[in-house]
């Protein structure tokens, strides 16, 4: 396997008020040989307020053994609560899509064949990008006739609406707390659904705790209206953040911690003083810093879905 750092943005292209030095990139795992590989775009969740090290690395070394070739996208996230994100984590995920059919020689994969896999948040960040990508043009003369939708995409435990069924928390690090009616509604996907919208495969518990089963339901039900070619996969049992559901992830048997970078860059500034942030957010930091990972336990159904994402996108990709 041959694995690689790309930066996403150029000089000049990106700003972030609390980036912190930190900018969106994307991290590939490729086979070495001769062949042209389908591509997967692996996109962690939480919260828009961090980018889980659960969700990147290990998935995207899944789907390398089903002949992948992957990458992992870190993307802009509002770490304090404090700088609302709007569309800047959509331009980072639609710039990462252009990246690698930009460059789908160099990393030998199909241009025609790029699918997105994105956890909770980061499935609502794919699902934006399924239903929105027309509205994120690019700027930079190297992307500007590359396409950014979606061959397809994978979206597990996704965050969808924005109404009765919200995870409130990702709204509020995306558009604010005083995010207005029509931007809710923007990004309230299962509302957003054209017949252009990409194909998607759904999965969720029936007992997620954090972002309820409902989202799924939603957007699985405006899919069907416009007639998207989709599969959803509702478990019986399981709490949110199941990643794999797996030996490796129980026993946190994974690494791919650069999926925190923006963190750390935010949580050195604030220790020199550089940024001044409430109590909350210290301790907050403390937890992160000390707090050990007790082992989960594996989950025999739901450590299926990928064999069932895998055979689906077969047929649709």
């Amino acid at each position: 396997m041959k694995s690689e750092r790309f930066t996403l943005w150029e000089e000049g292209e990106y700003s972030y008020p609390l980036a912190c030095g930190f900018v969106p990139n994307i991290v590939s795992y490729l086979h070495e040989d001769d062949e042209i590989h389908p591509a997967m775009i692996v996109v962690p969740g939480g919260g828009y307020m961090f980018v889980s090290p659960s969700e990147g690395e290990i998935i995207a070394e899944k789907f390398f053994g089903y002949g992948y070739n992957a990458f992992v996208v870190t993307y802009t996230v509002n770490i304090l609560g404090t700088c609302p994100l709007k569309d800047q984590a959509s331009k980072d995920l639609s710039r990462a899509i252009r990246f690698v059919r930009a460059h789908a020689e160099q990393f030998s994969i199909d241009p025609a064949k790029v699918a997105i896999c994105g956890f909770s948040a980061g499935g609502h960040l794919s699902a934006s990008l399924a239903v929105h990508h027309m509205d994120l043009p690019d700027a930079n003369p190297a992307y500007q006739n590359i396409s950014n939708r979606p061959d397809a995409a994978i979206l597990s435990y996704p965050v969808i609406t924005s109404g009765e069924k919200a995870h409130r928390g990702s709204f509020d690090a995306l558009l604010g707390k005083d995010g207005t009616e029509e931007e809710l509604h923007y990004a309230s996907l299962e509302t957003q659904v054209t017949d252009e919208t990409s194909p998607c495969f759904l999965w969720h518990t029936a007992t997620d705790e954090l972002v309820p089963v409902e989202n799924s339901f939603l957007f699985e039900a405006a899919l069907r209206e416009h007639g998207i070619p989709h599969a959803l996969h509702v478990f019986s049992n399981g709490h949110h953040g199941l990643s794999l559901a797996n030996e490796k992830w129980a026993s946190h048997d994974y690494d791919g911690s650069y999926t925190m970078e923006q963190m750390q860059n935010v949580m050195a500034a604030v220790k020199e003083g550089k940024i001044e942030v409430p109590e909350e957010f210290k301790q907050m930091m403390e937890y992160f810093e000390h707090a050990e990972m007790p082992p989960e336990t594996p989950m025999p159904e739901v450590q299926t879905w990928p064999e069932l994402a895998r055979d689906w996108l077969a047929v649709v990709m």
